[in-house]
């Protein structure tokens, strides 16, 4: 009896990796991939999961409260130094057309007596950011949709323009539908879901003879050659990956694109945040032909 409980006493082998097959590249990949099926990950999440309560709203997961006493550190570096916030998880929406027609139907969704407009010469010729509030179209005071901001791209010598539009998530859907129903944009362009690019035999061998110069040889995962590479999550927290994002108007050539999670942006505060920028970002020469 003793020896019959000793068989089913022995723990059964653990079937999980060790550490080290864990912490591959490849693996680590599959794993983020797998945990940002529901809510999706900005690009900073691992460095915010290190340091920061994490909650998940909009269909992200974002960094909600820091797990140590900072709030000094970050009152000094807003006072003194710079302070950098992650603010990808805004909804962007392009529209692209005629600038009278954007012109034209803008002005039905918000309100000079408001404040600054679209219309804006200093935010119309690309150099400032705007912010305003909208309102459904013609129903100014009442109805407000919620606050954006947006900033044109400054003019190139033709009558079509582009202008982008932010605004928080939870107002993305209200936005987007009054957008569209006033410029008529109904009908979806064309969905492009990218395919894993397909290379030759041969081509793959000179890739491979590439990378083997000059590095150690790695060990293969027990698939070996038959190990599917990892496919990247395309879409975002409010729009499904398999969902039209772009939508164009027959009547007035006017197309709204939805660049969520395609345009990043960083919000930079402190004395410091000029100097930061310069040092960070350098001029690209311009080669004239």
């Amino acid at each position: 009896k003793q020896a019959e409980k000793a068989v089913h006493q022995k723990k059964e082998q653990s079937k999980t990796k060790c550490r080290k097959a864990r912490r591959r590249h490849i693996n680590l990949v599959a794993e983020f991939n797998r945990r940002q099926r529901k809510n999706i990950w900005l690009e900073t999440h691992i460095w915010h999961a290190k340091r920061f309560h994490m909650v998940k709203k909009w269909g992200y997961c974002l960094g909600d409260s820091p797990t140590e006493k900072s709030y000094r550190a970050c009152y000094r570096a807003m006072t003194k130094h710079c302070l950098l916030q992650d603010l990808s998880y805004y909804c962007c929406l392009e529209l692209t057309g005629k600038e009278n027609e954007l012109l034209k139907q803008l002005a039905r969704i918000c309100s000079i007596d408001t404040g600054l407009t679209f219309e804006e010469a200093c935010c119309l010729s690309g150099r400032f950011e705007g912010s305003l509030y909208l309102y459904r179209a013609d129903r100014y005071p009442e109805d407000m949709l919620g606050p954006v901001t947006f900033i044109w791209k400054p003019r190139d010598g033709s009558e079509n323009r582009q202008l982008w539009i932010w605004m928080h998530p939870a107002l993305k859907q209200d936005v987007l539908r009054e957008l569209k129903a006033v410029f008529q944009c109904s009908e979806p362009e064309e969905i492009y879901i990218p395919e894993p690019i397909t290379t030759t035999i041969q081509e793959e061998k000179q890739i491979d003879v590439v990378l083997s110069l000059g590095k150690k040889r790695k060990k293969e995962d027990k698939e070996g050659e038959k190990a599917v590479p990892v496919k990247k999550i395309i879409g975002d927290g409010t729009r499904d990956p398999f969902q039209s994002y772009s939508w164009i108007s027959q009547s007035t050539g006017i197309v709204i694109s939805d660049r969520t999670m395609e345009i990043l942006r960083y919000r930079l505060i402190g004395p410091l945040s000029h100097s930061v920028l310069t040092e960070t970002l350098k001029a690209a020469s311009l080669q004239t032909v």
